[in-house]
């Protein structure tokens, strides 16, 4: 399965014209053992301006172009910011030569914050949705919940808005399907990090 994302992630910087780090490489060995092994959890951090989040955009791109009946929800301390790994995910499907059968002639479900490909019908929720941490996530569904720096100073600057922070996550569970996989992506701000736990 890893050759997979590995020809995927190659691919894509070539597109680029750039050759593939190989932190970047470490990066998705990572997340391709999260999504493979149970209990399908994972914490990664890395050094700032490390491309983490980018590969992670790579993985889930990837994830649709061999699971393309997979629910993603991208989850961030503010809309804006999951927005933004939305976009860069479209992005992928868009311009990735693997891609070219899933975007949609019709594109009816195909903006910033939420996007659909061509997958088998009948499941309601878009491939892939955002939302920021304390936004509406009531009666979504998931496969793969991607965590992006939840953790941020507004967020996590005192011990109430940690404490909320994590009963705010803990309701995940109730979102991730049975077989799913949870990844969060991030940087401690803190002594008490939430990402603490996660480590544990």
């Amino acid at each position: 399965m890893y050759n997979e994302f590995y020809k995927f992630l190659d691919t894509w910087n070539k597109v680029l014209g750039f050759s593939t780090p190989a932190h970047h490489l470490k990066i998705m060995e990572f997340l391709v053992s999260v999504w493979e092994t149970e209990p399908h959890r994972g914490l990664l951090m890395a050094f700032r301006h490390s491309g983490k989040s980018t590969v992670v955009g790579i993985f889930a791109a990837c994830v649709l172009y061999l699971h393309p009946e997979t629910r993603i929800l991208i989850l961030s301390a503010e809309n804006s910011l999951s927005s933004r790994m939305v976009a860069h995910i479209k992005h992928i499907l868009e311009n990735h030569p693997m891609c070219k059968d899933l975007v949609p002639a019709v594109k009816k479900e195909w903006a910033q914050g939420r996007i659909t490909v061509n997958r088998p019908i009948g499941i309601r929720e878009p491939s892939v949705t955002c939302q920021g941490i304390h936004g509406n996530i009531t009666g979504l569904r998931a496969d793969l919940i991607i965590c992006d720096d939840v953790e941020v100073p507004n967020t996590s600057n005192t011990a109430q808005k940690r404490e909320t922070l994590r009963e705010r996550l803990r309701e995940l569970d109730f979102i991730l399907s049975p077989t799913g996989t949870m990844i969060y992506i991030g940087t401690p701000h803190t002594l008490d990090s939430i990402y603490r736990t996660k480590e544990d």
